[in-house]
């Protein structure tokens, strides 16, 4: 007898994908994001904020404040080891 198993035809991704916000715009096929997070801190859980600036190779022309989603991918550069895939 064979497995009912359900075979998904889509294969997932173990790449990151992160919700941003762009604020910079000033090179070329390239944007700088922040990702805001708010963590507990451990022992007096008050809650933090958190801010971490990523650059992303983006194809699309885009502009400062736009909310994009962005992925981990290869090497672009020295600095540029994410991708915009879309904008929200």
């Amino acid at each position: 007898m064979k497995d009912m198993k359900k075979e998904t035809t889509e294969k997932q991704s173990k790449r990151r994908e992160i919700e941003a916000v762009v604020v910079g715009t000033s090179m070329n096929k390239t944007v700088k994001v922040r990702v805001d997070t708010v963590e507990s801190h451990a022992i007096y859980k008050k809650r933090i904020k958190r801010k971490k600036i990523y650059f992303a190779h983006a194809e699309e022309e885009l502009s400062i404040g736009d909310k994009v989603v962005i992925k981990e991918s290869r090497p672009f550069s020295k600095k540029i080891r994410w991708v915009v895939i879309k904008k929200i």
